[in-house]
């Protein structure tokens, strides 16, 4: 009998999804089926436009004998930025946290700031998310409300890699520490409820990205000599002993992430020419890669129950080792084991958005962050 999840692949409804963009005196749209890339469907240069518009939404009909009626949801409004904007030097515009059923779409927003924030992970209880902000963490319920900080003693450089472990009792954080090799990103490993942070990797740079299903491991990416790539590694949160996983010379690799029973590594890797999601045994042997579209592809993120896996996707005019904010992305789904890939979000996103591990506890929802411009 097929998983009742399956639907995705097989949905009932053809939905419609529509993108209208203002570029100067241009009106952009593209359009596309609900499960696919958005496609340019038209250009039109409309002269004399004014500065300040109306937006909104309307239907109407052909015939005046006939009422029409429509359903939409999902509705955003996004300010795109200048493509040379970097939010590291002139500050990050707004931010909008939300939470998406994966297996029919529906998008709500549990908090927004005009000022940035990142990669949410959703906690064990189920009903509040952890987030990233101006180098804190903090927590916000899954239902809305007020954010509240989270203690990570001296730790308050900390970037947009840090996720918890699979017993729910600790939390790995990425952060930097002035008088630590050249003030550059360290892991560190503390109680989930909060606390002091244990250093794990003296070396640096490293980025947290995963835990071992054993809670007493760590993978991560990093850089152990400056001519290299990155390359992943592991280390015992006790012994701190580290291990190099791959041992690329060429191309960029990043975002691993264990498998909840294990037997896999599973992260974004560009040694085919294009950045495409890849699988490998903990060893680092049967590398297998899973997507093969002209697309690049980042951030693989397994479900709690094994059987998913979701990433965040660029197009092709994106380089293919960068992964900036501020950009039209896709959030997309496909069977853990690989196979038929659905675009499930279409955002104004990218680096913020899903770096984290950030699928609900009942492998239905993931939380990611979008963007805007407008502050």
């Amino acid at each position: 009998m097929r998983d009742p999840d399956d639907e995705i692949f097989c949905p009932k409804r053809d939905y419609s999804i529509l993108q209208l963009e203002r570029k100067g005196a241009e009106v952009i749209m593209r359009a596309a089926h609900w499960g696919e890339p958005l496609q340019l469907t038209g250009v039109k240069r409309m002269e004399h436009f004014e500065d300040e518009v109306l937006a909104g939404l309307f239907i109407c009909s052909h015939n005046e004998d006939v009422v029409e009626e429509a359903r939409v949801w999902n509705v955003r409004i996004d300010h795109p930025l200048p493509e040379d904007y970097n939010p590291y030097e002139s500050g990050f515009a707004g931010s909008r946290l939300e939470i998406l059923h994966v297996f029919d779409g529906k998008r709500k927003v549990v908090h927004e700031s005009g000022n940035g924030f990142e990669a949410p992970n959703w906690m064990p209880d189920g009903k509040n998310l952890l987030f990233n902000k101006n180098g804190l963490l903090f927590k916000v319920p899954v239902a809305g409300g007020e954010i509240s900080k989270l203690n990570t003693g001296p730790a308050n450089r900390n970037n947009n890699d840090h996720g918890i472990s699979f017993n729910g009792k600790l939390l790995a954080i990425s952060s930097s520490h002035a008088g630590l090799d050249g003030g550059r990103s360290a892991i560190y490993v503390l109680p989930l409820t909060g606390g002091e942070p244990k250093l794990v990797t003296p070396k640096t740079p490293s980025y947290w990205h995963g835990w071992h299903p054993n809670n007493k491991e760590v993978v991560y990416v990093a850089k152990r000599n400056d001519q290299m790539p990155y390359n992943i590694f592991k280390a015992n949160i006790e012994s701190r002993k580290e291990t190099q996983i791959t041992k690329f010379d060429y191309g960029h690799v990043d975002g691993p992430e264990y498998s909840p029973d294990g037997q896999y590594i599973y992260y974004n890797g560009s040694q085919s020419g294009t950045m495409q999601i890849w699988r490998m045994k903990p060893d680092g042997s049967g590398k297998e890669q899973l997507t093969f579209d002209p697309y690049n592809n980042w951030f693989p993120h397994i479900s709690p129950d094994g059987k998913w896996l979701v990433y965040i996707s660029y197009s092709e005019d994106i380089p293919v080792d960068d992964h900036p904010p501020y950009k039209r992305v896709f959030l997309c789904l496909m069977p853990a084991g690989g196979g038929q890939s659905k675009v499930i979000a279409y955002l104004y996103g990218g680096q913020g958005t899903i770096n984290v591990p950030s699928w609900s506890p009942d492998s239905r929802q993931i939380a990611f962050v979008s963007f805007s411009g407008k502050r």
